[in-house]
């Protein structure tokens, strides 16, 4: 069971560290750019320790399409709050329906070889 959900809850995880460390810096663009980057990697830094071994421990259980679609889907999930928390951007219908087809895409990919007559 750990191999099913701990890559996911450090994807989660990993992905809160990722979305601050590439938009984080929007919030408060008072700051030198050279220093937005170099905080920035800092960051990201801690997102690859959290994103590699939740790959490396996925794997067997999930194929790699099904690890990156993973990642995919916690990323838009974790962005849509950050942008509307941290930013205090609006999400609007349009998104909705951008983040629904991806969910479908997501739905084929876990659903496995369609069957063709």
């Amino acid at each position: 069971m750990t191999a099913y959900l701990a890559p996911i809850g450090l994807l989660i995880i990993s992905n809160i560290f990722m979305t601050f460390a590439w938009y984080g810096h929007l919030g408060d663009m008072s700051r030198p750019l050279w220093l937005a980057v170099l905080i920035a990697w800092g960051i990201a830094f801690f997102e690859y320790c959290l994103a590699v071994p939740a790959n490396r421990i996925g794997y067997g259980v999930y194929t790699a399409a099904e690890l990156k679609t993973l990642q995919e889907v916690i990323t838009l999930v974790i962005f849509a709050g950050f942008a509307v928390f941290w930013l205090g951007e609006k999400l609007t219908v349009n998104h909705l329906v951008g983040f629904v087809l991806i969910a479908a895409g997501a739905f084929f990919i876990f659903k496995g070889p369609i069957a063709v007559a």
